[in-house]
């Protein structure tokens, strides 16, 4: 079996999907989980695009030990020795560089010739390889540039010490069988192409990214990049559990696999779909609730006498249990950190104790604690930690023949109390109001979505809504009993995320 590694990029293509905003802690906890799947290659960011860029890649550079950690750098002296300062850390420095090599990009971005661009390729891959021991290159574009430049430029990197090419469809423009034929066609013209490994790089624009993928391992690539749920730029990447689960029941067929822990995948994409606030839509392959779900008669009836007559895929192979485990208020403190454990989540003993009175409280509003609420209970944690703003106080007077009224108490990180009221035409819409005049900043909600975590009627409702303000679209995510209280919670945590990104810019041109 040819072993196919794994080239995640949740942590920079995927980041860059529109409101969405990472901060280090989540980004850690995100790497690691990443590192338990058993991905090869983590990209972790790109250390010269900011300080807080710089500042997560050097940490999970250091925390990471079993995963490859790599940064983006364009093709300037200055990205890559800032790259270096971030990575030189890792178990295994590598710099992922790149270059736009379609005439399209060569006229209207670089407005650059060809033979520039070579040049500039050359001589950027040989300064990043007397500081890393592996460079990676990429031509970005290059599914719309020119195969006999394209072959040209392959040949001069790998001369200049580059140890994997990378080929990206930067734009979801091509199909399988044209991907396929330009990696053959630079396996048959360019004369060193035994010297690097091979990688493939798609987005979904036209929902072909997967494939393409495929038809890449198919044409000789051995390393896939993408993300987890397919997050990124536009319409996203390549979504890597698919690609895995394709290799595993198709093995037959691509003679190829990865390393990928499977029973992983479900864990790691609901940490990352909570962490991003991209909900993951139901009939999505592999991780989706519906994508073992029968409803027909005839398929629920197969399944029932053999899975195999409609299941190519086992609910556990990927990490979905039909019984979850519940925990309850008599549960202990060991049983509760244990399963946190066993849940992915490595605590100092600090904030599981703080978790763990979190987890009375709700044991004794809930009479059974799934994982799903554990899950909630720990990323909603996560998000309260040193912020501008906290709710200290939430009050909705509503009736059917009352205009509803909110009055919130707000808690300011330098002291300063702030409370306000304010009607709406519904009760949300009359926090949401209260809210803004709490602020200092003109905020507008471009999203707001509100399901609940398991079901019943003591079931934890979870609201994720999008923001903007000057420009800068956020997500913020609350967790509650109350559909009030959360959907507050959810507006002041993307208040606070649209607080630290304008300060971040301060501090940048400061």
């Amino acid at each position: 079996m040819q072993k196919i590694n794994l080239f995640d990029t949740t942590l920079r293509d995927g980041e860059q999907s529109p409101g969405v905003n990472l901060n280090l802690q989540e980004k850690l906890e995100i790497a690691k989980q990443l590192e338990r799947l058993g991905i090869d290659v983590i990209e972790a960011g790109f250390p010269a695009s900011s300080k807080g860029d710089f500042q997560s890649v050097k940490e999970i550079a250091s925390t990471v030990k079993d995963s490859s950690v790599t940064g983006l750098a364009r093709s300037v002296t200055q990205d890559i020795d800032i790259a270096w300062e971030a990575l030189k850390d890792s178990a295994e420095p590598r710099l992922h560089v790149f270059i736009a090599t379609s005439p399209i990009h060569l006229e209207h971005k670089l407005k650059k010739t060809p033979e520039q661009v070579l040049e500039t390729a050359v001589e950027m891959v040989k300064y990043a390889a007397k500081k890393f021991p592996i460079v990676q290159w990429s031509a970005e574009d290059a599914c719309r540039s020119e195969l006999p430049f394209l072959a040209q430029i392959v040949e001069a990197v790998i001369d200049a010490g580059a140890k994997v090419v990378n080929i990206p469809d930067t734009v979801g423009y091509t199909t399988p069988a044209h991907y396929g034929s330009v990696f053959q066609y630079l396996k048959e013209n360019v004369s060193n192409i035994d010297k690097v490994s091979l990688s493939a790089h798609c987005h979904d624009d036209l929902g072909l990214a997967v494939a393409n993928s495929l038809a890449a391992i198919e044409a000789g690539a051995t390393q896939i990049e993408g993300t987890i749920n397919g997050i990124g730029e536009r319409a996203g990447n390549a979504a890597l559990e698919e690609v895995a689960l394709a290799l595993n029941i198709r093995k037959d067929f691509y003679q190829a696999e990865s390393g990928l822990v499977l029973p992983e995948i479900k864990r790691t994409s609901d940490l990352i779909s909570k962490l991003t606030g991209m909900t993951i839509a139901p009939n999505k392959a592999i991780v989706g609730k519906n994508a073992f779900a029968h409803e027909s008669g005839i398929h629920q009836d197969g399944v029932l006498k053999n899975p195999l007559t409609y299941e190519i895929i086992s609910p556990e192979l990927v990490g979905v249990k039909q019984n979850p485990i519940v925990l309850g208020k008599h549960s202990g403190r060991h049983a509760f950190r244990t399963r946190l454990v066993e849940l992915g989540f490595v605590l100092e003993d600090e904030q599981a104790n703080v978790l763990f009175e979190k987890f009375k409280d709700l044991a004794d509003k809930k009479k059974d604690i799934t994982d799903d609420d554990l899950f909630a209970l720990v990323v909603h944690k996560q998000v309260n930690h040193d912020v501008e703003y906290k709710l200290e106080g939430l009050q909705v007077q509503y009736g059917i023949n009352n205009i509803p009224t909110a009055t919130i108490t707000l808690q300011r990180k330098n002291g300063d109390v702030v409370q306000e009221a304010a009607t709406g035409s519904g009760s949300v819409e009359a926090i949401y109001n209260t809210l803004a005049r709490c602020l200092e900043q003109d905020v507008k909600l471009l999203d707001y979505r509100l399901q609940s975590i398991n079901g019943g009627p003591d079931a934890l409702a979870e609201v994720f809504v999008k923001v903007e303000s000057d420009g800068v679209e956020v997500s913020g995510r609350g967790v509650a009993f109350d559909v009030l209280e959360s959907s507050a919670k959810a507006y002041i945590n993307a208040i606070n995320r649209l607080f630290a990104v304008k300060q971040h810019r301060v501090e940048q041109e400061v």
